[in-house]
């Protein structure tokens, strides 16, 4: 099986329905479903033993027949927090989806039976929600939004802000799609929700407790920090609403890469239970994410055990180098203190390497007003996606334009010239050992 296959548990006690998304899954070349249940009771078991990524589950079966699958999905959360729940019910009424999202949206989806095989729902489901993303069915966005607005004199954009808070976008990529702030965003939803308030009708008032409590799932969300993979890197949104840049806009800048990558990441993850591995990534990731920001960072991605960020951009910054070290120092020790407290827990240690490079780079605004990515291209990205693989764990690795930048400021050990892809010329590197860093 592919190391890439996504791992589905699958639940309904229709053998019918139960076999169809079954069949529906296997067609997906990244994913394979690894066990099925027809009830509460096995749903709790099977996927306890199965240990699988994501849960895809009717709402109601046996023995009572009413919210077994979603409190099934909650218990098989609490117990191992990092599957994501794909709920697939017959019922478009609101209060299931709330039911579901009430601890939290990220890593549930809420789908309905009847739209499922329409193009790659689905699939968009589980791919979400395996990552920590959150979906709902459209029409349920549409039964969200028309009892709420109903009597009520919206404008358009008090109407969008509506639709968007509805399909469970967080409030900054709300931001980035308006050209604003997150704050003044929220400032829009919460003079919105007073305005639904004092016109609401008794039928409007529960349609309101739901949109609250989808709008506090989406602040929740943003809290944990789970989709900043999925959002623009901070400042970016600030950066277009005060100098108005345009989509595709590039621009020159000398900055400071950093790339981290867990050593030994594979055999870790083939002795691991994948939903505590989910949890030690995610405490990880939260860490090297509080690190890099408190220097002044952009967080770029975070693919599989690696993270990228950028010091020097979107805003121009002049000791980009010297904070790109201290985050990479701060890193260091972060991960050191998560794996103290994972040791009491007798989980394995993540161990880091770090390379930093300097140099230009053209930096752009890529993508769409709904989804944006802001990029980086130049020699210096390469250089320092090679560099970090040169780095043990607890070292870092910088380039020799990095050392020049930090003018004689760092003890760091010259290596021998060394030949990278990519490039014609050997390069100068600099390791400093992991007690240098402690």
């Amino acid at each position: 099986m592919p190391e890439t296959r996504i791992t589905v548990f699958l639940a309904d006690d229709n053998l019918i329905v139960r076999e169809g998304v079954r069949a529906l899954i296997g067609t997906a070349p990244d994913m394979e479903v690894v066990g099925v249940a027809g009830d509460y009771d096995g749903l709790v078991s099977g996927a306890e033993q199965a240990a699988p990524q994501v849960v895809v589950t009717d709402i109601r079966m046996p023995p009572t027949f009413q919210r077994e699958g979603i409190e099934a999905a909650k218990q098989v959360r609490k117990r191992h927090p990092g599957t994501g729940i794909v709920i697939l019910s017959q019922y478009d009424e609101p209060d299931y989806a709330i039911s579901l999202l009430s601890e939290g949206a990220a890593g549930y989806a809420y789908l309905l039976k009847d739209r499922v095989a329409e193009g790659d729902q689905l699939f968009r489901a589980i791919r979400a929600v395996t990552s920590g993303g959150s979906m709902l069915d459209p029409r349920i966005v549409e039964a969200l939004v028309r009892p709420a607005s109903q009597g009520t004199d919206l404008s358009p954009q008090e109407e969008e802000l509506l639709q968007e808070l509805a399909e469970g976008r967080p409030i900054k990529a709300i931001a980035a799609a308006h050209h604003t702030t997150p704050a003044d965003v929220d400032d829009a939803i919460q003079k919105l929700f007073l305005k639904l308030a004092q016109a609401a009708s008794s039928g409007a008032a529960g349609a309101l407790r739901r949109l609250k409590l989808l709008h506090q799932a989406i602040v929740d969300r943003e809290e944990q920090g789970e989709s900043l993979s999925r959002l623009l890197p901070t400042g970016i949104a600030e950066k277009l609403r005060r100098q108005g840049r345009d989509i595709g806009g590039t621009e020159t800048l000398t900055v400071t890469i950093l790339m981290s990558d867990i050593r030994g990441y594979s055999t870790i993850a083939e002795d691991a239970d994948p939903t505590i591995l989910a949890r030690q990534l995610n405490e990880h990731r939260a860490e090297m994410n509080r690190a890099i920001l408190s220097l002044g960072g952009t967080v770029m991605q975070f693919v599989g055990d690696s993270v990228m960020a950028v010091f020097g951009a979107p805003l121009p910054e002049q000791e980009h180098a010297q904070r790109a070290l201290a985050a990479a120092r701060a890193m260091h020790d972060a991960q050191s203190a998560v794996n103290n407290h994972w040791a009491a827990e007798r989980l394995p240690p993540f161990q880091i390497g770090i390379g930093l490079s300097t140099g230009q780079v053209a930096a752009a605004l890529l993508g769409s007003e709904e989804r944006l990515e802001y990029s980086l291209v130049g020699d210096a990205v390469n250089l320092c996606q090679r560099l970090q693989q040169f780095a043990k764990g607890g070292e870092t690795i910088l380039s020799d334009a990095t050392y020049r930048a930090l003018d004689g400021s760092v003890n760091a050990d010259a290596l021998p010239l060394a030949k990278v892809k990519g490039r014609h010329a050997p390069v100068q590197a600099y390791r400093i050992a992991a007690l240098t860093l402690a």
